[in-house]
């Protein structure tokens, strides 16, 4: 019989962690017996697969992760990286990746690596000495750790980069169509006459070398127009960062007259700083923003947006990252999503047109 009883001769000083050998003694079965029953339980007879699984339950037994990771390599648990773990679309990509991991028998573990790449190789090296079986990164801005990344991947973890990726990089992505979608934007405020557009973020190669900001000087050319100098601020893609340029942009002289969040993050600092400033959106000011995050439809006006499939992408990388695992990837695996304008309120035809 399995109780206290049984259990207390064997397993009652404190301090002792029961492990598959108290499990084997208590069950009456061999270790082997012990191991089978949790790793290929349909291959044992019921009546012995319950007495493991009893005492199991009586012993509060949990298998040694750290253990199998150093007999195989690698143990079932996936390292997230993302940029900011207070932004939401970093949140609902994390809710998302998480569910589809858990659902995979894996365990997720997160970091945020606040776009600075010297923070994120902290991360990558405590993840690596867990040895996480793969990696999911939102990579970050500065020096870049791809040397690193590369000894990590050949030593066999799988590594899949979302949403900015570093230069140069030979790992799978998934991304946003950036380009097509500050086209689409700058487009649109055009067509409503503006001229005078300031992006939150102008490009650099170590401060913020993305995507959307090398496009956005180009979809203004695409258009016939250029970006004021006065309009160019090297910024963190923050909510502070942005608050403050929106204050020096409407400071000028000649303010704009639309403003092009890239990020859903700088959205916020910018409509605070507008608000603040007693500016009508979009009487004023017209104001147009990455990223669908749910504030932007409860104001009045609502907010315009180009919306990001945050879900599919984040089911997009972890099916690339578990067909790597797996050793199903039919080698770099690169793939991009459209985004969506909505129109809402918040840009209208300038006051001069």
């Amino acid at each position: 019989m399995l109780g206290e009883v049984a259990v207390k001769p064997l397993f009652g000083y404190i301090g002792h962690v029961a492990n598959i050998l108290d499990v084997a003694k208590l069950a009456g079965v061999s270790p082997t017996t012990a191991k089978r029953a949790i790793r290929e339980p349909h291959l044992l007879a019921a009546e012995t697969l319950e007495r493991v699984q009893r005492a199991i339950e009586t012993l509060h037994y949990e298998p040694d992760q750290l253990a199998s990771a150093l007999r195989s390599g690698h143990n079932k648990t996936i390292g997230l990286i993302i940029g900011s773990i207070v932004e939401p679309f970093f949140a609902t990509l994390t809710r998302t990746i998480g569910d589809a991991i858990r659902a995979r028998g894996y365990t997720l573990i997160i970091a945020d690596n606040e776009y600075r790449s010297e923070l994120e190789l902290e991360h990558l090296r405590h993840f690596h000495g867990n040895r996480v079986s793969g990696l999911i990164l939102r990579s970050g801005y500065g020096k870049t750790n791809l040397e690193y990344l590369k000894r990590v991947w050949k030593r066999g973890t799988a590594i899949v980069e979302i949403d900015h990726f570093y230069p140069h990089s030979p790992f799978s992505h998934v991304m946003l169509e950036n380009r097509e979608a500050v086209y689409q934007g700058v487009n649109y405020l055009a067509s409503l006459g503006h001229q005078c557009i300031a992006a939150f973020g102008t490009y650099d190669e170590m401060v913020l070398p993305d995507e959307r900001t090398q496009a956005f000087p180009e979809a203004m050319r695409a258009n016939g127009l250029g970006v004021a100098e006065s309009y160019r601020h090297i910024i963190r893609p923050t909510q502070e960062d942005a608050y403050r340029t929106a204050h020096l942009l409407m400071d000028l002289a000649q303010p704009p007259t639309a403003l092009f969040a890239l990020t859903g993050n700088m959205a916020i600092g910018a409509y605070r700083a507008l608000r603040e400033r007693g500016l009508r959106i979009p009487e004023d000011v017209s104001l147009l923003a990455f990223d669908n995050y749910p504030w932007t439809e409860l104001v009045d006006p609502g907010i315009d947006v180009i919306e990001q499939p945050v879900e599919a992408m984040g089911l997009a990388a972890v099916e690339i990252l578990f067909e790597a695992i797996n050793g199903k990837a039919p080698g770099t695996v690169r793939r991009r999503f459209p985004g969506k304008l909505i129109a809402r309120g918040s840009c209208a035809p300038p006051a001069w047109v």
